[in-house]
Parts: C-alpha cells; sequence; structure tokens
C-alpha cells in the first residue's frame, strides 16, 4: 500500500476518533444534494479564514502529533476535511489574487507577481456579493502585499477593513447575510526564538519535512511556526464564539486554509508540493453533510465560483476555477468528483533577486501519485543569486530563517548538502518528475527515465493544454512582461527595471 493511502487511512481513523470524542455528528439540515433542490431560508454568510504561510499537514486534524489546532478540527469534524487542497501559486500576492478573482494567477497580469498590482478589471467574489445585497469586510491582511496605485480600486480587493470580526458584527443588519475575510499575519515570519517550546509545544514531536534535515534547531524552527498556527486558531475560535452567541453559526459557510506553503527553504514561494499543499476544512452546518474527509484536488482558485454558486450566482465565466459546491453538498468521503484528479501551480517574480528583477517562472501539474514541474529558464538561480553573483539579498526568494542559517552555515557538510542543493545551491533542469507516494519530500527527480517518459508526455500535453486554454502568455514562448512589472516593495518604495 502506498505512502499517501495509509495516511489517508489514518486521517480517516483520526476523523471518526475525533467526532466519535466530541460525542455527536452534525446532520445536515437539508437531504437533498443537488443544488437548488432545497434551499435554506436565507443565503448563506460566508466567512472565509486564510493563514499566512499555513501549509499542510500542519494541524491536528491531519494527524499531526505537535499541531494543537481545535478550531480547525472542530471545523473538519462539522463539515469537511480536504486532503488535497492547493493554492495557484506559492506566493501571496498571487496566491490571494487568483483565490479572489477565481482565476489562474497568469490571468492577472501583474498580479500574478508579489508586491505588485491587482486591477479593478479583475472581479473579485467580496464586490460581487456586496452588489448583490451583502454586507462585506475584512481584517489585517488581505489581499497583498502590494499597491492599490492606478489600479481603479479605492479600498484592498477582499473588502473594507475593521479592526475585528467583532466589530464587523456589530454593523451587519439581522436581516442581511455577511461576507467577512479573515486574514492574520500568522504564522509568517519572523518568529520569537524558542516560543513554540515555551508555549508547550515539544520539539521532540515534531515532524520534520524530508526536504529539511533533521536537527534540534530545525525541530525548534518548526515548534515556532506551530506556535504561530495555534494562534492563529484560537483567533479563529473566538470568531466562532461570536456566531455562536449571534445566532449566525448554522447558516455560515466557514472556510480555513493557507495561503501558500509554510516559510522554509524548498516550500514557500516554490512550486514543490511543500510550497502549494495548504489545508483546507469547510463547514456549513445548515447544508453539507459533516464527518467528511475528501480527497479530491482542490485549487483555491475553485473557492471564488463555489461561494457564488453558494449565494445563489453565477461564477463568472472568465474563471479558471470551478465550483466544488456538488462536492460540499454531497454525503460522500474520499474521491467524490471522478474530475477532480489533478490540479495545476505556477509561480512568477517573487522577489527581485535576480539581475533585471527577473523572474523565475515556473508551471506545474499535480496528480494523485506524480508531480511534474517545468521551469521556463532553468538558467537562472530558483531561489535567487548565490553571494558570489549577488544583486542585493541573497537566495532572496527563501525567508530568513535559524533553520535556512544552519544550512547555510553547513552547507558543505555531507548530511546537510543535499538539503542545501535541493533548495537554493544547484539550478534546476528544465523538467522535474517526482513520485509523491515513493518520494513525498520530492528529493529524487525522475525525468528522463526511459521507463516512465509516456507517463512524462501525457503529464506535459496536459499542462500545455491548460496553459494554452486558460490564455496563459508563458504558452507562446519567453516573455519580459513580469521582469519589467514595477515592484511595489516595503515602505512604499517602487522599483523598476530599467
Amino acid at each position: 500500500m502506498s505512502h499517501n493511502n495509509v495516511q489517508r487511512r489514518i486521517l480517516r481513523m483520526v476523523g471518526s476518533l475525533l467526532m466519535i470524542a466530541a460525542g455527536f455528528y452534525v446532520m445536515p439540515l437539508f437531504t437533498s444534494t443537488g443544488f437548488g433542490e432545497e434551499r435554506p431560508a436565507s443565503r448563506p454568510n460566508i466567512l472565509l479564514a486564510i493563514a499566512d504561510d499555513w501549509a499542510w499537514p500542519h494541524a491536528g486534524a491531519y494527524g499531526d502529533p505537535a499541531a494543537r489546532t481545535p478550531t480547525f478540527d472542530r471545523i473538519a469534524r462539522e463539515g469537511v476535511l480536504f486532503t488535497r487542497a492547493h493554492v495557484n501559486a506559492p506566493t501571496c500576492t498571487a496566491s490571494r489574487g487568483a483565490l479572489l478573482t477565481g482565476q489562474a494567477s497568469h490571468r492577472l497580469e501583474e498580479g500574478a507577481n508579489l508586491h505588485s498590482r491587482l486591477m479593478a478589471k479583475f472581479r473579485c467574489y467580496p464586490d460581487i456579493l456586496e452588489e448583490n445585497g451583502y454586507v462585506i469586510g475584512s481584517m489585517r491582511k488581505g489581499w497583498g502585499p502590494g499597491s492599490l496605485e492606478g489600479t481603479g480600486r479605492k479600498r484592498n480587493p477582499a473588502g473594507p477593513s475593521f479592526k475585528s470580526f467583532e466589530q464587523f458584527l456589530k454593523t451587519v443588519p439581522p436581516d442581511k447575510p455577511f461576507c467577512f475575510w479573515f486574514g492574520t499575519s500568522d504564522p509568517h515570519r519572523p518568529y520569537q526564538k524558542g516560543s513554540g517550546e515555551a508555549a508547550g509545544i515539544d520539539p521532540k514531536r515534531v515532524r520534520v519535512p524530508a526536504f529539511l534535515p533533521d536537527t534540534p534547531t530545525v525541530r525548534s524552527d518548526i515548534a515556532d511556526y506551530l506556535f504561530e498556527v495555534e494562534r492563529f486558531d484560537r483567533e479563529l475560535g473566538e470568531a466562532l464564539t461570536l456566531l455562536e452567541k449571534a445566532g449566525r453559526l448554522d447558516n455560515t459557510l466557514i472556510i480555513v486554509t493557507g495561503d501558500n506553503g509554510m516559510p522554509f527553504p524548498k516550500a514557500k514561494a516554490t512550486c514543490y508540493d511543500a510550497g502549494t499543499h495548504v489545508p483546507l476544512a469547510i463547514c456549513w452546518r445548515a447544508r453539507v453533510p459533516g464527518g467528511r474527509i475528501v480527497d479530491d484536488f482542490i485549487s483555491l482558485t475553485d473557492i471564488a465560483p463555489t461561494i457564488l454558486e453558494a449565494a445563489g450566482l453565477e461564477p463568472l465565466p472568465e474563471m479558471t476555477g470551478r465550483s466544488f459546491l456538488n462536492v460540499l453538498l454531497s454525503n460522500k468521503s474520499g474521491r467524490v468528483d471522478p474530475s477532480r484528479d489533478h490540479v495545476f501551480t505556477e509561480r512568477e517574480r517573487h522577489t527581485c533577486t535576480r539581475p533585471d528583477n527577473a523572474s523565475y517562472p515556473i508551471r506545474s501539474i499535480i496528480t494523485e501519485r506524480w508531480h511534474l514541474i517545468w521551469n521556463l529558464r532553468p538558467h537562472l538561480w530558483p531561489a535567487g543569486n548565490p553571494p558570489e553573483e549577488s544583486v542585493g539579498r541573497d537566495y532572496g526568494d527563501i525567508d530568513g530563517s535559524p533553520t535556512w542559517s544552519e544550512i547555510l552555515d553547513r552547507k558543505d557538510d555531507p548530511e546537510i548538502r543535499p538539503f542545501f542543493l535541493a533548495a537554493a545551491g544547484a539550478k534546476r533542469p528544465e523538467f522535474e518528475l517526482y513520485d509523491l507516494q515513493a518520494d513525498p519530500g520530492e528529493m529524487h527527480n525522475l525525468s528522463g527515465k526511459p521507463e516512465l517518459a509516456e507517463i512524462e508526455n501525457e503529464l506535459k500535453a496536459k499542462l500545455r493544454e491548460w496553459m494554452v486554454s486558460t490564455g496563459d502568455p508563458r504558452a507562446l514562448g519567453d516573455t519580459d512582461y513580469w521582469d519589467r512589472a514595477p515592484y511595489y516593495g516595503a515602505e512604499g518604495t517602487v522599483r523598476r527595471n530599467r
């Protein structure tokens, strides 16, 4: 039996035990599995909670022994826990733009870059809901980081800003549905070193992923990350309490996820599984049968059309994501929709860490077993230039951390060197192919193996077909469009390629 299948069986066992321990199973108020056959008395409220740099599988519901996420676990228990949810892009601005618009980030012009702009012509689901009678709002980190300058927008695409969810709820009339973006900056770096262990997270219980060295430094760093995951979860729990007190919990569609992978080498800002695979739990007690674990592939571009359909609205024709409301309203676990057997991911420029502000473009397709990555500029350094070719911040696409510092300091140590090379110390070939069942850490590239040629060619064909059908400029060849786009960095500075 494969590693992934064993892991899913364990997840289902964990889910069942959680339900038994809780002593209840949430029954749907409607038995219909087709949207429109029976509807709740009012349109659902929408609460989307998005953590900053939170990756799969770092939640109790996924069996992580060191993660303490009782709120996420409750939502998974009362709703649906998804095992194969992926962001469209592993970088904050592009990921959030793709989620809000329901479109692949390569369609969002400069919005595919970090620290960029999202033009008003790209319509976002909160605005559409507001036009149809919803009260909308957001808190802390919405779309971004980026600039509204010259976009035609007067506010963040996630909605008008409020200090807290509690403040927002006070503005919502009792007879009006609401849509709220619950954004935080957890678990984004920097971390207070040792905060995880000080809060009672035992580094010995931490699971170190296969793409990182198993050292005390790395274990402590992951524990600090998990402490901030816990803080996000605790704040979300306070929001659920407010919903219960307001009598709005049952008819609120609650979506909890992250915007990209964990801020560690070979994760965030990469199209490896660790850079795009995120937690996803969804609960709508009035309609969605709870207590299910679903293995369908979900792109976070699918969230906007799903929200619109749940609100009784048609998804926009330009949306490349597709609604999975049918999956939510089903009473099935495992694979529900057979067509959801793969997902596409991509990236353009993360930071300006290469000559001429060059992007490092990637397109990728992930299936149950295989992951094909197409590095469109393999002559460039994947995580930014090294010190000997520095253009500013060395290896700038990797967040500074105790983990990365240790890898750099020990990069010539035979035990550490493979992790350094995998993260940043070697240029990548044009194509990478990984067996996710045998090699979940994606450390052994199988591209070019004669015995896998048929599989690899099939994946390449599907990837190119998706690029063409969605109007990806990269389908026509190389372009310097994203290199030339302004970079709206820290403190409002704008960096332009001259």
